[in-house]
Order: C-alpha cells, then structure tokens, then sequence
C-alpha cells in the first residue's frame, strides 16, 4: 500500500499516469526537501485545530458558509494554515456565493494538483506545495481573467492582513 505523502510527492502519480503533483509550473519541485513534509502524522495533529487536521492531512471538506474568510474583505495574503506559505492575494479573492473562499488565481508555484475521483467524477485538487495539506478543489467556472475558481477550505487557510 502506498502511502499519502508518496502519492502526492508524484512517483505515484505519475506511475498510475496522472502526472506528477508538483507545483503548476511543471519545473522541478522546489520543496521536494522541505523539513514540513516530514513532520509525523501525531505532530500534525498536535499543531492543528481538529477540523484544521481532518481538512490538511486528510483531505477533508469543511461545511459550507462555516468559514470567517469567506467574508474577509481586507488587504492582504492568505497563507496555508499548515506552514504558512503564501497562496493566494487579497485582490485574487471573489464571491463565488458557494459558502467557500475562492480565488481566481493563486502564488505561482504554491501549489501542487492531482486528479480526485472521490464524488466518482474528476476534479482538479490542489494541495500546499510546501506541506502538502489540502485546500481544496479548482473548477472552469471562475471569473475573468483566468475562468478559474480555486475553491478553498477556509479553515486550510490563514489570511495575514496587509
């Protein structure tokens, strides 16, 4: 059995034919060495809120409507409530009225994607590329300028005011 970190390191990925889960530039992965990605499961556990844990390490969905940030409307950058890397911009964020922060576009390399089959159709998940914690899912139906609506657990996330 193979197991999570493996998987979305890419080996596994791309064995299955998925293509590997890097970050979206394609270049190598930056954070292959990174000191999160080998912080144990009960340390995980230890550093995170219990929803915070079931969204990052186990890719869980937070309700609907449940999250402060998808009101926040202040300046600044929402960082990845697991290590902290920078995701995403203030000015990236929109109203998807679906009860979930969404953004429609994201940190050039923050992130890493991978196909999910859970609901028994494609979508595109995406994960901390530092850390790997979940976030949450990219769909075609964004605004403009990209069409894109990174769809985000807000409690995956941290914003850090400008």
């Amino acid at each position: 059995m193979i197991d999570r970190r493996a998987f979305l390191s890419g080996s596994a990925l791309a064995a299955a034919g998925f293509g590997a889960c890097a970050p979206a530039s394609a270049a190598p992965d930056p954070y292959a060495g990174s000191p999160w990605r080998k912080v144990s499961d009960a340390e995980w556990r230890r550093r995170l809120s219990p929803a915070a844990y079931q969204v990052l390490r186990h890719e869980a969905t937070e309700r609907a409507g449940t999250s402060p940030l998808d009101k926040e409307k202040r300046r600044g950058t929402y960082v990845c409530a697991g290590c902290g890397l920078a995701l995403f911009k203030s000015d990236w964020k929109f109203d998807s009225r679906t009860g979930w922060p969404s953004f429609y576009t994201a940190v050039d390399g923050a992130l890493g994607k991978k196909t999910d089959f859970k609901i028994g159709v494609p979508r595109t998940e995406y994960h901390c590329a530092r850390c790997l914690g979940h976030q949450g899912h990219v769909f075609p139906d964004g605004p403009r300028p990209t069409g894109l609506r990174y769809c985000n657990n807000g409690v995956a996330l941290r914003f850090v005011a400008a």
